[in-house]
């Protein structure tokens, strides 16, 4: 069981999602960075969706009420366990009424609290993802607020004191011409992307977008040059996923995030790729960010390096894990 001390809105309860509802109009929510979550649960050999904390706004602070091992990733920030100061993306021990502070990020936007057989709270269509806009799963469906407590199932590992370079050092997103300060997302063109003028898909590829304060879980709303069809166009309502790139008649893009709406009906330009997904999550309120095409080959390529990370970690994990039992063995044989 852990307690929530200290929390602003927005902070939620997420693991992967919730697919297969979109027909029923259910989006699939889930955590904005699938990158981090899966991280966090592999040094902790947890499931792969096994649900973590989410946090958005910050400082965080929580009690651990009986003794479990935590991961904390997504983010770079100062994080005390009872004033000890710890490394982010890395697997540690809690002892029962010790304390954990997160402070805001120095780099990334969202923080991932995972713990060692990740947070109990009740599965709903195949989920603990918070659905906010439906107010259900998660914590009775909504923000985590002082005094909560949450949870923990039995599994994953007590071994600590191992940590992993985090994904901004690990994986580069092959752009040798990216800009320092500015996200580089790569995309494929969308079903109305030859529908905006030649000039309009120009200024998409090569135009510093900035994400404004209108961006939440639902939608990353950018600003920059206006975008414009060659003619008006109305659409049939269509399915929409996470990353799809949507221009309203304003002109100025929205990218899909995790609570992306179910249908929609306004032109697509393009789709930001899998792989690239986390890094938008990660952009803070005023980032800009930079569009670079890429073919469908490309895009599906892109996952290797990804999931070669994961296995690389998986294995680390193992290892590490196999060489703490090791020692445990050792010391239980001196003792006799």
């Amino acid at each position: 069981m852990i307690t929530v001390l200290e929390t602003s809105p927005l902070n939620t309860v997420q693991d992967c999602g919730r697919p297969g509802y979109r027909n029923l109009g259910v989006g699939s929510s889930g955590v904005m960075d699938m990158l981090a979550l899966r991280a966090g649960n592999i040094l902790l050999e947890n499931q792969p969706d096994d649900a973590c904390i989410e946090l958005q706004t910050f400082p965080f602070l929580l009690r651990f009420d009986a003794p479990a091992s935590f991961a904390v990733t997504g983010i770079d920030a100062d994080m005390e366990l009872d004033g000890r100061k710890l490394l982010p993306w890395s697997a540690v021990t809690a002892s029962a009424g010790q304390t954990l502070r997160i402070g805001p990020p120095r780099n990334g936007a969202r923080g991932y609290v995972c713990v060692a057989g990740g947070i109990d709270v009740p599965v709903i269509l195949g989920s603990r993802s918070t659905q906010l806009r439906g107010g259900f799963g998660g914590l009775s469906g909504r923000f985590l607020e002082a005094g909560d407590t949450l949870g923990i199932r039995p599994g994953g590992a007590s071994c600590s004191g191992y940590a992993v370079l985090p994904p901004s050092v690990a994986l580069k997103n092959g752009n040798d011409t990216e800009t320092p300060g500015v996200v580089t997302l790569r995309f494929i063109p969308a079903t109305d992307y030859l529908l905006f003028t030649e000039q309009s898909r120009a200024i998409f590829r090569n135009c510093e977008w900035k994400i404004t304060p209108q961006s939440n879980r639902v939608g990353y709303r950018l600003s920059g040059d206006k975008l414009q069809l060659t003619n008006p166009v109305e659409l049939r309502s269509y399915g929409i996923v996470p990353g799809i790139v949507q221009v309203p008649p304003a002109g100025e893009p929205i990218v899909q995030m995790a609570d992306a709406n179910t249908a929609g009906g306004y032109p697509r330009i393009a789709t930001v790729i899998e792989a690239d997904l986390w890094r938008l999550a990660q952009a803070r309120i005023g980032s800009r960010i930079r569009f670079q095409e890429c073919s469908y080959e490309e895009g599906v390529d892109a996952m290797r390096p990804v999931e070669a990370w994961l296995e690389n970690m998986k294995l680390m994990v193992s290892r590490y894990r196999n060489s703490c039992m090791r020692r445990e063995s050792g010391k239980a044989g001196g003792k006799k």
